[in-house]
């Protein structure tokens, strides 16, 4: 053998025997929006922004300096919008619109899943009208607000409640009386007592609106859904979870820890609630609101099967065969 066939035998004996440098890992994202609603089921998301948790958690795990930005929302439809396009990388709200955009996203390049739960809590229909006893006295020229037609968490209990009286045939009766406006604009307008009859709202709207002398409660959530179901849950896309997992598991420590400061300090998560809305809702009423048996900030879904199954019943979505839970990341 030749020296030179030795040599670039050796040669090539070395280069095998390095390894490569790895490849450098894809920076995650420096700069995210969240969105949530105007109500005290996204006060976990309000004690988030008021502690800087999701920043300060970055910080400390090597990801450098996060800008997060909060977003305001009136509804799930714009929310998913933003979502789509990128505007916003975390969406909050109630599950039907989360349930709308996973069946219609399933296995494209804009897949989205949900991240976890927020909580549970009754959502309430009042009217300013004593001749109104149940949904059933609706007449044509009446008006329901609630937070957007259709695809709200209350239009779809507004649909279930439809079914349950005049047929699975029959769930959109009422669709026509409702109106989308956002939970502070709903309850003005409740007990302006002129745009609309009834306002089909979440806490503390509706609270604060059965605080008022002629208004009464025509429907509960919990009532037609047979029980305790998930209220409020948050969404995102796979590609900013597969993307961005650091991130993203920041995100879902984050909100677990803020669910703990709701259900451990109820007190100092009034004083959040009121900083973050600014608004003058009464602390006593905020306070009544969590200490309700029936209210459960928690981050663990639950019932998400009977939104899904009468959605998939009524063709509102298409059954693609998967489990709700299917629905969620791991």
């Amino acid at each position: 053998m030749t020296m030179d066939l030795r040599t670039g035998l050796a040669a090539l004996a070395l280069a095998a025997g390095l390894a490569l440098p790895a490849a450098p890992a894809l920076a995650e994202m420096s700069e995210i929006t969240i969105a949530r609603q105007p109500s005290i089921g996204h006060l976990p998301l309000m004690i988030m922004q008021e502690r800087r948790l999701i920043e300060t958690m970055a910080e400390a795990e090597g990801l450098g300096e996060v800008k997060v930005n909060y977003a305001t929302f009136a509804g799930g439809s714009n929310m998913n919008d933003a979502l789509l396009s990128n505007t916003i990388q975390f969406a909050a709200g109630g599950v039907p619109p989360l349930i709308l955009l996973w069946s219609k996203t399933a296995g494209t390049s804009n897949e989205v899943k949900g991240v976890a739960a927020m909580n549970s809590m009754p959502l309430l229909m009042n009217v300013n009208r004593e001749d109104i006893r149940s949904i059933e006295d609706f007449k044509p020229g009446d008006k329901i607000a609630l937070p957007s037609v259709k695809v709200s968490v209350q239009a779809m209990v507004l649909q279930m409640a439809a079914a349950k009286i005049w047929g699975d045939e029959n769930y959109g009766k009422l669709d026509p009386l409702t109106v989308s406006m956002s939970h502070p604009d709903g309850l003005a307008a409740l007990l302006a007592r002129q745009e609309v009859t009834a306002h089909f709202t979440a806490s503390p709207a509706q609270d604060m609106a059965l605080r008022e002398p002629g208004v009464h409660t025509v429907l509960n959530s919990f009532d037609v859904m047979g029980g305790p179901v998930t209220f409020n849950v948050v969404w995102t896309t796979k590609a900013f979870h597969d993307d961005n997992p650091k991130l993203f598991d920041i995100f879902r420590r984050a909100l677990a820890q803020a669910v703990e400061v709701v259900n451990e300090d109820p007190a100092e998560a009034v004083q959040v609630y009121l900083r973050q809305a600014g608004n003058a809702t009464d602390p006593e009423l905020l306070a009544s609101i969590l200490a309700d048996p029936q209210v459960d900030y928690t981050v663990e879904p639950s019932g998400i099967d009977k939104y899904l199954d009468f959605m998939r019943r009524i063709g509102t979505v298409k059954d693609n065969g998967q489990p709700w839970e299917a629905m969620f990341f791991e």
